[in-house]
């Protein structure tokens, strides 16, 4: 009997409309294009404007397309695991409030929080649903309304974040495809380096956190990149050498879009050239856990069946990790 891996079977993205340009952001900060593009690669983020809008409402429109390009209703999912850093609110899980919008009536679903790797824990998550048998359909989303948390008073941040989100469908599959190996990894001392000071358990919000802006991400920036360059780029080469794959056999580089720097890095140190990275960091900035999806919705056309792709991703925590799989359609 072939064993069952879980495959991705169909993939689908969303941005909001509204376009922050460097230029814009030259009006808010002082900084200016130049510099921010030779230091993160990016030249304009899409955020979400409008009262009441939260990362569920970047969600819906990316699942119900998905739902329609496969075929089936939302009725027709086991399980959400929605990927975010960004949630909707405290309690009750963004996955519920998604299942409610879509009508998802048969899923059950929770939350993921593993910073920007988040989408890869979560594909790596729900691959044990369906390898073990105990589900057939199971949609992961990434996504994040990274605008709600980023300062715009603080050039080392607000050059860097977008908001959008991506969702890809996992099932069942004998062929050979699909999620082949993955490598994870997390380390907590990294907290001191990305976090957000306020609003948790330890600091919970007051007058006093809000008029000291510690509601919004916080990062020193060298420190990040420093430990963000060198894992991000080990743990894409480990899981290429742990299952013999060569920089020539791989299709393509899915990296985090956090810094063109920290993809150009993980490129490196795979051997993969350049024409096989995929790069959308330009126009969408740094979504968190959007920004694999979205480099799979945008690039699903080029794919091919049987196609080796190795995902990487790296995130405040820290944590980091790398899935090899094999395209399924």
């Amino acid at each position: 009997m072939s064993k069952i891996h879980a495959a991705i079977t169909a993939v689908h993205g969303y941005v909001p409309d509204y376009v922050l340009t460097n230029k814009e952001l030259e009006t808010l900060v002082d900084t200016n294009d130049e510099w921010i593009t030779s230091r993160t690669g990016i030249k304009e983020r899409r955020i979400l404007k409008g009262e009441g809008l939260g990362t569920s409402d970047l969600a819906v429109p990316a699942v119900e397309a998905l739902l329609k390009k496969r075929g089936i209703t939302a009725n027709d999912l086991d399980l959400i695991i929605f990927c975010t850093t960004t949630p909707d609110r405290v309690f009750p899980a963004t996955a519920n409030i998604l299942a409610d919008k879509i009508g998802a009536k048969n899923a059950w679903g929770y939350d993921l929080q593993a910073a920007c790797s988040g989408f890869l824990f979560g594909l790596a998550t729900g691959s044990q649903f369906i390898e073990s048998g105990k589900h057939k359909k199971v949609l992961v989303v990434g996504g994040d309304k990274m605008s709600s948390i980023t300062n715009y008073q603080d050039r080392a941040t607000c050059i860097i974040f977008g908001d959008g989100c991506g969702a890809v469908l996992l099932e069942p599959n004998d062929e050979g495809n699909g999620i082949i190996d993955s490598i994870l990894k997390s380390d907590g001392s990294g907290v001191a380096y990305l976090h957000q000071k306020a609003g948790g358990s330890i600091k919970p919000a007051s007058h006093e956190t809000v008029d000291a802006r510690e509601h919004y991400a916080y990062q020193e920036g060298q420190a990040v990149f420093k430990f963000a360059v060198t894992n991000m780029a080990d743990v894409a080469a480990e899981v290429m050498e742990r299952n013999d794959l060569k920089s020539e056999d791989i299709a393509w580089l899915v990296p985090h879009q956090a810094n063109k720097r920290i993809i150009d890095a993980t490129a490196n140190r795979t051997g993969v050239s350049a024409d096989k990275v995929i790069i959308n960091i330009e126009r969408y900035g740094n979504t968190t856990n959007g920004t694999i999806p979205l480099c799979l919705w945008e690039w699903e056309s080029k794919f091919k069946k049987g196609d080796n792709l190795i995902l990487a991703a790296f995130g405040g925590g820290f944590t980091w990790g790398s899935i090899y799989l094999k395209w399924a359609y």
